[in-house]
């Protein structure tokens, strides 16, 4: 199973992305975690990619792109892209990694919710920083105010999950990410979800689509 979700911030791809992990065996590969990761681990990649956000500037999409495509090499059984590709630019290099691996995406999963309903649940987004579960106030939270379910530390609120900043992250969403619906339609590859829908439901909802899209 090779799949990308695609959707605004907020509309619950990381917790989807979860537990179809679990569900399938298939990788989650989120590119936030994986630059983090470069940098901690101070590879070759991660200290080129340093070099550009000292200079408070972006890691070039040739730089991103290799280092998916090193963390896809080491999970053979599939992936789900969580946040990645962005842009049209990187969903091209993309497709061409995918063209020289020999693999074949299976689905191109949209989330679609409403603005007014992303921003309450972005504003209600908790995180454990320690192993990157996310919880939501409204819609999954945790047994105790707070606190993690599984290690028992403090939850945080990253600063773009706060409200006064949840506009602005949509708004670069729509202006960048957004075409990529297009994109992914004219290529037959995608499926769109409610992701207003309980958990359950939205998971049970992009499996039965995935399987259609796969037996087609």
């Amino acid at each position: 199973m090779r799949l990308i979700f695609l959707g605004p911030p907020g509309a619950g791809k990381g917790t989807q992305a979860q537990i179809l992990q679990e569900r399938y065996g298939v990788q989650q590969v989120s590119t936030g975690d994986i630059l983090r990761a470069n940098l901690q681990q101070r590879t070759e990649l991660g200290t080129i990619a340093e070099t550009f956000m000292r200079r408070g500037d972006l890691v070039p999409d040739e730089v991103a792109v290799r280092m998916v495509e090193t963390e896809l090499d080491r999970h053979p059984n599939g992936f789900i892209m969580d946040g990645f590709p962005r842009t049209i630019a990187q969903a091209e290099s993309f497709d061409a990694l995918l063209e020289r691996k020999g693999w074949r995406l299976d689905a191109v999963v949209l989330f679609e919710a409403g603005r007014e309903a992303l921003i309450a649940r972005l504003s209600g987004r908790w995180t454990n920083p320690r192993t990157g579960r996310i919880y939501n106030a409204t819609t999954s939270p945790p047994k105790r105010a707070g606190i993690d379910d599984e290690d028992g530390g403090p939850l945080v609120q990253r600063d773009d999950d706060k409200p006064e900043t949840a506009e602005k992250r949509l708004a670069v969403y729509e202006k960048q990410t957004a075409p990529l619906v297009d994109y992914y339609r004219r290529r037959g590859k995608l499926v769109a979800v409610d992701a207003m829908q309980p958990v359950d439901r939205v998971t049970e909802e992009i499996v039965a689509k995935i399987g259609a899209a796969a037996a087609a």
